[in-house]
């Protein structure tokens, strides 16, 4: 199989395993879950609320499916499709949130107060919600908030640790919301983007109990150097809520598995090697690039050999190049493209579910043997966190455009 095949194969199977976590079918059969229970969502007595990358595609299921026509939907500028019945469609930043997050996030609670213990709020979340609904906490500022968020990501932190610090900045995180609602129920749908499911970090939690305590936001704005101001304004969170009843939907392993079914159907012998990468991005491409070589090293006339991962790798911002941009699927795919250089047949992608990789218009990047000598000082680049200018430069940067899901980042590496 030629690299130009392999490439294509490679990118075709990502966005064939995208689409099959498209939201739609599983917002309908979190929905038909509900109705077996002995309280029914009545359209005319619903509120929906949909925060998060994939806010939009839910919205618009459960618009279909329930004719819920009063509500708003908050994401992430570029997601919106258009119209939803009479839904408000709300777009704000991410990943660090801005007024018009405030201002969206206000305008969802102004559509919760006053309910009563007839009402419903039908509120679907998926991943994204924590910069998208935002609505700092008395005595804290969209700067303190805005500024330990940006820390956060550039030291490294995991989602878990940011999303920590987030729910006790915020008014609406950390089961505020539900708060908020009550006394009417709440029905929560939830795509995940957190590895292990952990329902009180998807979007930081806004209708779930918090697990975690003030202590443990402190130890963590301790450990990344947090201004003091920050820490001072950690609040504590709700431990116990009695107005929600949650379903959990949709998975970076639900990803995985799609990916490796089409893998096979293209004649590969596949290998999940996990569902749980969470290191550094770059490292994380070094490691592949070493079982690609292992592969290459030990080849024997047999079927072309695959290797896919699911989860959530982590940047660390080294380098201090003016201009400099990535994400973690770019910088996972230009530190493989190094330790792949002049391999024959191995084709190595990452991609972010959401079709956006950090600040950028990319998913992510797809890259051959050939790629790092199509990149003018690749291995400066890569320590500068340049990644998205130097896979432009190649030719190898993987745009899909806004997918509407979000179940965090599948990486692929396929040797022919």
């Amino acid at each position: 199989m030629s690299v130009a095949k392999l490439r294509e194969t490679v990118t075709g199977v990502i966005r064939g395993a995208i689409d099959a976590v498209l939201p739609e079918s599983a917002v309908r059969d979190a929905l038909a879950s509900f109705f077996h229970t002995p309280h029914t969502l009545a359209p005319d007595r619903t509120v929906l609320v949909a925060v998060g990358k994939a806010a939009w595609r839910m919205a618009s299921a459960a618009h279909e499916a329930l004719g819920v026509d009063r509500g708003c939907v908050i994401t992430k500028d570029g997601h919106s499709m258009g119209p939803i019945g009479g839904l408000e469609i709300l777009e704000a930043a991410h990943p660090v949130p801005e007024e018009r997050n405030v201002a969206a996030t206000k305008r969802a609670l102004s559509m919760v107060e006053g309910l009563s213990a007839e009402d419903s709020v039908l509120f679907l979340v998926s991943g994204g919600g924590s910069a998208l609904f935002e609505l700092p906490a008395p005595g804290v500022s969209l700067a303190d908030v805005a500024d330990a968020t940006s820390r956060l990501l550039a030291s490294g932190a995991g989602i878990v640790e940011i999303n920590t610090l987030r729910k006790h900045l915020s008014s609406v995180k950390g089961g505020r919301f539900a708060l908020a609602c009550a006394p009417a129920s709440v029905r929560a749908v939830v795509l995940s983007d957190v590895l292990g499911d952990r329902l009180d970090s998807i979007a930081s939690g806004p209708a779930c109990p918090d697990s975690t305590t003030r202590a443990d936001a402190i130890a963590i704005a301790k450990k990344y150097k947090l201004p003091e101001n920050i820490a001072l304004a950690l609040t504590e969170t709700p431990k116990e809520l009695h107005n929600v009843e949650t379903r959990i939907t949709g998975s970076v392993s639900v990803l995985c598995e799609a990916a490796r079914r089409l893998l096979q159907r293209e004649g590969f012998d596949v290998t999940l090697l996990t569902t749980t990468l969470d290191c550094e991005a770059s490292a994380a491409g070094s490691f592949f690039a070493a079982i690609a070589r292992e592969a290459v090293i030990k080849r024997k006339p047999a079927a072309p050999t695959a290797f896919i991962a699911g989860g959530e790798t982590v940047v660390r911002l080294k380098g201090l190049k003016k201009g400099a941009k990535g994400g973690r699927c770019q910088e996972m795919a230009l530190a493989a493209a190094l330790g792949i250089s002049g391999l024959p047949d191995v084709v190595f992608a990452a991609a972010g579910s959401d079709g956006t990789d950090g600040p950028t218009d990319a998913a992510g990047g797809v890259v051959d043997g050939g790629t790092a000598n199509r990149i003018m000082a690749p291995t400066a680049m890569l320590e500068d966190n340049d990644s998205y200018h130097a896979l432009e430069s190649s030719g190898d940067l993987l745009i899909t455009g806004p997918t509407g899901t979000n179940v965090n980042d599948i990486a692929i590496l396929a040797v022919a």
